[in-house]
């Protein structure tokens, strides 16, 4: 499975960007999937997760309330909805996929497909 992150870019903060994650060669059902991130100097973290059902969604506490991650199995396509975004969201945002139990969709290491990433920078 590859999967294409899409939908970064500029934007003030307060101002809102939808990212993007599609899957090819393969299918996203079996998989939940996670949206990382990676600034300078730091390491990657989770922002968001959602289960393969979709059932089961979670968050890093810095975007609760702000941001939404979605699935569209139909579309083979993972959403990640940022608003309010702050300049402490600036970082590379990558898309992930994986068998991973809900336990461990904060873990970068339970993922075995990852995107190429998706520059977000956020100005003040």
């Amino acid at each position: 499975v590859q999967l294409q992150a899409s939908g970064g870019g500029l934007v003030q903060a307060g101002g809102s960007l939808r990212l993007s994650c599609a899957a090819s060669g393969g299918t996203f059902r079996p998989y939940a999937v996670g949206w990382f991130r990676q600034a300078p100097g730091k390491e990657r973290e989770l922002v968001a997760a959602i289960s393969r059902s979709g059932g089961t969604t979670y968050y890093a506490d810095s975007v609760k309330g702000r941001f939404t991650i979605s699935r569209d199995n139909a579309k083979n396509t993972v959403y990640l909805q940022m608003n309010s975004l702050k300049p402490g969201d600036t970082a590379v945002h990558y898309c992930a996929a994986g068998p991973v139990i809900l336990s461990a969709l904060s873990s970068p290491e339970s993922y075995v497909y990852w995107g190429q990433g998706t520059q977000v920078t956020v100005s003040s």
